[in-house]
């Protein structure tokens, strides 16, 4: 496992099922330990410097291994770099305007991330029902 100073710190709301189950797909793909989970919805879980945390649940942040923070999709493109299966992602998104494209993608998602997030738990919620049915 990496060193905690190798490793690049993700923030994310953890009382939302689709950035849990994002978070999850991460955490699988993270082998060499190159990435920390901070769920910030969690009473008294640290924030990134200087961002209170309402903030931090409202969007995605990530402290770099150099201590930079970045958000949006900055931040998902510093996670792309640290998980090699998505390098190739985190090299187009250095294309020219391909980050601007990121970011206005990330900004418009963000007013249904909501509906979508209450959307996909019902999903869960279902499918474990489902799964969890015993066979007659």
């Amino acid at each position: 496992m990496a060193s905690d100073l190798a490793q690049s710190t993700v923030f994310f709301d953890g009382s939302c099922p689709l950035c849990r189950a994002e978070i999850g797909y991460y955490r699988r793909n993270d082998r060499a330990g190159a990435l920390c989970f901070v769920d910030v919805s969690e009473h008294g879980a640290a924030t990134p410097a200087g961002i209170p945390q309402q903030a931090a649940l409202q969007r995605f942040h990530v402290r770099t291994r150099d201590g930079r923070v970045l958000s949006g999709a900055a931040a998902f493109v510093e996670v792309w770099t640290r998980l090699p299966a998505w390098r190739w992602v985190a090299r187009a998104a250095s294309l020219p305007g391909a980050l601007a494209a990121l970011e206005v993608g990330y900004r418009l998602f963000l007013p249904i991330r909501p509906f979508l997030s209450r959307i996909f738990g019902r999903f869960l919620k279902l499918r474990s029902g489902v799964e969890g049915a015993k066979p007659r």
